[in-house]
């Protein structure tokens, strides 16, 4: 029954619609290369779907934000780049006035016991362009993102690292 409900939605919407593409899981790092938990992204009609499980995390909010290369292979992350962003000069902050990055993201909190989970939807970016030809990276940093200070929001340290193919 539900292959027959599958190919009469296909026949109704066309095939792209009934087919979206298939969650990505990318595991977290720490810098030491310890397992700081992983993050789920699926593509959506307008943007990517994040379900974030974090642990390993100091108590208290995060700052969340896509970067722009598929590199963690240095212990501060700064192999990840900066966050990803248009084609223009981006601006950082989803409360900035002339914001535009791509890799702009609500924060995560941790509780006590250093476990954040989120589910998180952004309309900025698509799976795909995440996965471009060097990939991208989701970076949890140490400290809260206040959205509008240049260029991280003052979110300090990358804390958590997890390469985006």
């Amino acid at each position: 029954m539900r292959h027959c409900l599958a190919l009469a939605a296909a026949l109704v919407l066309g095939a792209s619609a009934v087919h979206a593409a298939d969650p990505v899981t990318v595991a977290l790092k720490t810098g030491a290369g310890g397992d700081a938990g992983k993050v789920t992204l699926t593509e959506a009609t307008k943007g990517v779907l994040l379900k974030v499980e974090a642990k390993g995390l100091t108590a208290g909010w995060h700052g969340l934000h896509f970067h722009e290369k598929a590199d963690c292979s240095k212990a501060d992350f700064t192999s990840a780049g900066a966050h990803t962003h248009g084609p223009e000069k981006a601006v950082h902050g989803l409360l900035h006035p002339e914001a535009n990055e791509t890799g702009d993201l609500p924060n995560l909190y941790a509780g006590a016991d250093g476990v954040g989970n989120a589910e998180v939807f952004t309309g900025l970016t698509t799976l795909k362009a995440l996965r471009d030809a060097d990939g991208s990276a989701l970076v949890i940093h140490a400290a809260a993102d206040d959205h509008k200070t240049q260029p991280i929001g003052g979110a300090g340290a990358r804390v958590a690292c997890g390469e985006i193919r």
